[in-house]
């Protein structure tokens, strides 16, 4: 009898850890044993989350059956989020997760590279000034020896085509790659690009390859066209929401090097058993298909085992492997097996008792055996049991497992070492490289006997609620540290006075005795306060005021403090953060505590300020740390202009009249108040699904323009406007240490009424004048800005600071 382990994570290219067994339905079976016959792998490149084709790759997975992946050089963290507050490192997770879940639904597999998105670039020569091109080059290389295609397609031209920096530089990687693979093991036979219509830019020619895609599936109910519109618009944080179109559509593609091609992807290339010798398993798998019975998948189950034992004799090392993991997994799904293994709650500590529930139960006429259980993968502690599961009966047994002291804590591997350059993450376990998730290690192993076949099913230890509206959820158990260190605020204000009070919340996970919170400023100044004694699931809040001298102390200038808890046994200087989303699991990960104080050196005249909020805005969070009396305002407030007579400034969210319907009800209102007197600040909206077009009190139009670098010089068209002295003088040294950009969706037309302000460009390119347009409207004023300050703020950019401060105070 020969022993194989099915891991959840089959192939390295597979779709999130799923936190249960289940099978899959008879047509994704028959389509599983149809994938069996083709030995031949797709991999698509481009630079983030939602560039790839998704109606390509859903037809190569779906139509053809072909093992096909996306490899994403970045995880979209210069991304925006419409979604909440979410930027960064963060944004890159939410964004990796809506891809898996997106994969889950078209079928391709999906790999990532080290690489950080920075934002918006306007030139591939611009992203590889702060991407690293050999680095990217040998990422990609790692992931092609991996996956081992022979196709390779590029979503981009490596040109200005391509629309956007990154995605020129994924095309430039891809091709580098593709060369630098004639010195590898494996070399794939062609690289095309995937040639569009984007709006005017039409890189097609009828002398290209075509490709007829789209045809409808049966067993999805749809066709790929249909299929790429739900699994696009899973993209949710980006605002990606896609229509899915029925029908058959032409796919373009021009040969970029390699062997070339007339009739198919695939020319010159045997993607049959073939290309082993062993023509027989494909005149096996085939018969198996013909004969398949689809209300009865377990019907196909012997003669599986029979081809899988002349697999296992296949030659060629890596397609055997491959494709004894993917006739494993059929042969588990033919069986009806389901397995979970779950505790009712969400996270443990390392060494923590924790109680379990195992549920295992298979529908198959074919003898299926639980032989025995192994309660932790890698750890003694079998459980001998030789019972057969049928008739669709339920096998339940409750287990304490004690959670290993080794175990790691559950992040994204990415995200688990301080990062090594603002370009790349730091990864240091080259086997992680490329995988679009941490593997789980937490599973119990439930050993299985199909006919006279062992399989050793990996079960993830898992959390399983009841929620009222979505019934049942499963998710990781995550393994938390002992106690979460964290500031209340990742900013601070100091007080007119120059005193700074502090919020430190102990959020233990265990009983902890004896433990003292310390305090250390960028110049090594530490506070440390008295002894705690925490218990399990009770926050302890730690305020600490500091008064003008120590403040003083420990900066003159602006500076950074970090936190970190000891006991007589431990230090722990971790702060978890969840994520949580109604389309995702729940997302953890852990950074370290730390806090910006701010020394205070600008003023404000506005006092009382309401807030129109757009999509995780931190102008609410940020004007209250300054002082300011902020009011998010809501339906009733708009009734009637007199309602806001209050206030001596109203500013709108990013994004406000993108995703707030009722702007277009509320902005007569927001603009009478401004007529009547007040002021009114808009921050940037971008041309999708605006809720209405009247912005201002005379028209404007804007555009996709932007300007990307943030060091960009910035010029003063007026510098005696008002805006620009009152109640603080703005100088270019407002404009130093900026993050990101400098602003993005610029105006491009504009009534004469507006008065510009500033005059910006990227480098070689035509100086624009539409980030920032006032004018005075009846007694008010009005601004409108596409400067960033929705990334300038949270970092605490005081130059930023100051000059909102000072749009805020237009009319005081």
């Amino acid at each position: 009898m020969n022993k194989i382990i099915c891991l959840l994570l089959a192939c390295t290219f597979g779709t999130a850890h799923a936190q249960q067994v289940r099978p899959a339905n008879s047509g994704k079976i028959y389509h599983k044993i149809a994938t069996l016959k083709h030995l031949t792998s797709v991999l698509y490149v481009a630079a983030h989350p939602d560039d790839e084709n998704t109606r390509l790759l859903g037809w190569l997975v779906n139509d053809r059956n072909i093992r096909t992946s996306y490899l994403s050089l970045t995880r979209g963290d210069g991304g925006q989020n419409i979604l909440g507050s979410e930027q960064g490192p963060a944004l890159g997770l939410i964004r990796t997760h809506e891809l898996m879940e997106a994969r889950k639904i078209d079928g391709a597999g999906q790999f990532f590279t080290r690489a950080v998105d920075f934002g918006f670039s306007k030139s591939y020569q611009e992203t590889f000034k702060h991407w690293d091109e050999k680095t990217l080059v040998s990422d990609a290389v790692s992931v092609i020896q991996r996956f081992k295609p022979d196709v390779i397609i590029c979503r981009f031209p490596p040109n200005t085509q391509a629309g956007h920096g990154h995605h020129a530089a994924s095309a430039i990687i891809a091709e580098e790659a593709f060369k630098a693979c004639r010195q590898q093991q494996w070399q794939p036979k062609r690289i095309l690009f995937n040639s569009f219509r984007f709006g005017d830019r039409n890189t097609t020619s009828e002398s290209q390859f075509k490709l007829s895609v789209g045809e409808y599936l049966p067993f999805l109910g749809m066709g790929s066209g249909e299929l790429a519109g739900v699994s696009r618009s899973v993209h949710k944080s980006q605002g990606a929401g896609t229509p899915s179109v029925p029908g058959v559509q032409t796919e373009y593609f021009k040969l970029v090097d390699g062997d070339t091609l007339t009739n198919s992807l695939f020319d010159g290339i045997d993607i049959t058993w073939g290309r082993v010798d062993r023509k027989d398993i494909g005149d096996d798998i085939q018969t198996i298909l013909d004969d398949y019975n689809y209300n009865r998948p377990d019907a196909s189950i012997p003669a599986l085992l029979a081809v899988r034992s002349k697999i296992e004799t296949v030659a060629d090392t890596y397609w055997r492997d491959e494709k004894l993991k993917e006739i494993n997994d059929v042969i588990l799904d033919c069986s009806g097996f389901m397995g979970e293994f779950y505790a009712n709650k969400p996270q443990a500590t390392r060494g923590a008792i924790v109680p379990f529930t195992l549920h295992v139960i298979a529908r198959s006429h074919t003898a299926v055996r639980v032989m025995s259980v192994q309660w932790i993968a890698d750890h003694a502690g079998d459980s001998t049991l030789n019972m057969r599961l049928g008739d669709d009966s339920l096998y339940t047994v409750q287990h304490n497992i004690t959670i290993p002291t080794t175990t790691p804590i559950t992040q994204p591997y990415w995200l688990s070492e301080p990062q090594g350059t603002p370009a790349f993450y730091n990864i240091r376990d080259n086997k992680l490289l490329g995988l679009p998730e941490t593997p789980n290690g937490l599973n119990a192993v439930v050993k299985l006997k199909i006919g006279n076949t062992m399989f050793d099913v990996p079960v993830p230890l898992s959390y399983k609620k009841l929620d009222p509206v979505k019934g049942d959820v499963v998710e990781q158990l995550r393994i938390v540290p002992d106690v979460s260190v964290e500031f209340v605020t990742g900013l601070e204000i100091t007080h007119p006075d120059g005193s700074a009070d502090v919020a430190v919340r102990l959020r233990p996970f265990k009983n902890l005795n004896d433990a003292t919170l310390a305090l250390r400023s960028d110049n090594g100044e530490v506070t440390k306060t008295g002894k705690f004694n925490l218990a399990a699931g009770s926050d302890t809040l730690v305020q600490i005021h500091f008064t003008p001298a120590q403040v003083l102390k420990m900066g003159k200038d602006d500076f950074q403090m970090s936190a970190l808890l000891s006991t007589a046994d431990n230090i722990y200087n971790t702060t978890q953060h969840l994520i949580q989303y109604s389309h995702l699991p729940a997302l953890q990960y852990f950074t370290t505590p730390t806090i910006k104080i701010l020394h205070d050196n600008w003023k404000c005249t506005a006092k009382r300020i309401g807030v129109v909020e757009g999509p995780g805005d931190f102008t609410v969070t940020f004007l209250r740390l300054a002082g300011l009396q902020v009011d998010v305002l809501k339906e009733s407030d708009m009734a009637n202009p007199a309602n806001l007579k209050k206030y001596d400034a109203i500013v709108t969210g990013i994004r406000a009249v993108n995703v707030e319907k009722r702007m277009a009800a509320w902005m007569p209102v927001l603009l009478q108040y401004a007529r009547d007197g007040g002021t009114l600040v808009m921050q940037y909206n971008t041309l999708q699904d605006l809720s209405t077009t009247q912005l201002g009190p005379y028209p404007f139009t804007i555009s996709d323009k932007r300007v990307t670098e943030e060091d960009a010089t910035v010029n003063f068209i007026d510098p005696k406007m008002r805006l620009l002295n009152y109640p603080n003088k703005i100088t270019q040294d407002d404009f130093k240490g900026w993050v990101q950009e400098r602003g993005l969706y610029f105006a491009s037309k504009w009534d004469d009424k507006y008065q510009p302000v500033f005059s910006m460009n990227d480098e070689g390119e035509t100086p624009l004048t539409g980030s920032t347009l006032v004018t005075k409207t009846g007694k008010g004023n009005y601004i409108y800005t596409s400067l960033s300050f929705s990334r300038q703020l949270p970092a605490g950019n005081k130059g930023a600071i100051r000059l909102f401060m000072n749009m805020l105070s237009a009319g005081k």
